[in-house]
């Protein structure tokens, strides 16, 4: 049972329980040999993709230096290896669709809300497709809604960096909501906002290893800080829009993943 506001959830409220997600997240094997070394291997490779892309930022404020190409390329590699994987360990077409579907959903959102500045549907969605379905379904879903929607606002060496963004933001997602910490609704809100404010400093760091020359810590603060207005509204909306689909859309990724036997 999962609570949402204090009132507990059952059989119609959003978790698909822990058993789905980590099916569709390409872990419904035994815990054991060799499948359980392979599926320690591939946590420990995906973490290490997942840590490299704000290392290499990290480590070109520290230097100073004109980093942006390894950076990106980095980035771009990260991303690539975390896809690689779960396409190796879940070979089945139809575990993929739900979280194809939702970063479509996400995908137009943001198109129709093109006028509307930093007001987007997408983080809300790849946070419901992370909790729902599991870790990497939520990367994939980040990832795609990414590269996606794009197509229409434009491609660019961003692109890398908010496939990576918003791929760690479903990921995380899907990794608390295994243990249980996004059932309520104010860790919810929580973490909606300041995933979206993460999202935020992973693009201003990129931004500003790229673009701002001298590269010191004065001036990477100065573009954090031009950008904190921006951010505080992409999470504030975020938090209005997993407030309105959160319980619905969940029951109905609940629903699809029970009618064909996506368990």
């Amino acid at each position: 049972m999962v609570s949402w506001g204090g009132a507990p959830m059952g059989s119609d409220g959003l978790y698909p329980g822990k058993g789905v997600a980590m099916v569709m997240d390409g872990e419904g094997a035994a815990p054991g040999g060799p499948a359980g070394a392979r599926r320690a291997r591939g946590r420990a490779l995906e973490a290490a993709c997942l840590a490299a892309p704000p290392a290499v930022l990290v480590a070109a404020v520290l230097a100073g230096g004109a980093w942006a190409v390894p950076a990106l390329a980095v980035a771009a590699a990260s991303v690539g290896l975390v896809l690689a994987g779960w396409e190796r360990s879940v070979p089945a077409l139809r575990q993929l669709l739900p979280a194809v579907t939702l970063a479509a959903a996400a995908t137009a959102g943001r198109i129709l809300l093109a006028a509307v500045p930093d007001v987007k549907p997408v983080s809300a969605v790849v946070i419901l497709c992370g909790a729902c379905l599991g870790r990497r379904p939520g990367f994939l879903c980040g990832a795609l809604a990414a590269l996606a929607s794009n197509l229409f606002f434009g491609q660019g060496m961003w692109t890398p960096w908010q496939m990576y963004a918003w791929g760690l933001m479903g990921y995380v997602a899907g990794a608390l909501a295994d243990r249980g910490l996004l059932a309520r609704r104010g860790a919810l809100c929580a973490y909606g906002f300041l995933s979206c404010m993460a999202y935020g400093a992973v693009l201003d760091a990129y931004t500003a290893v790229g673009f701002v020359r001298p590269l010191t810590a004065a001036s990477l603060l100065g573009c954090w800080a031009a950008s904190i207005p921006f951010d505080v509204v992409h999470g504030l909306s975020t938090v209005a829009f997993l407030l309105a689909v959160w319980v619905p859309w969940g029951r109905a990724i609940r629903r699809t993943v029970t009618r064909y036997g996506l368990r």
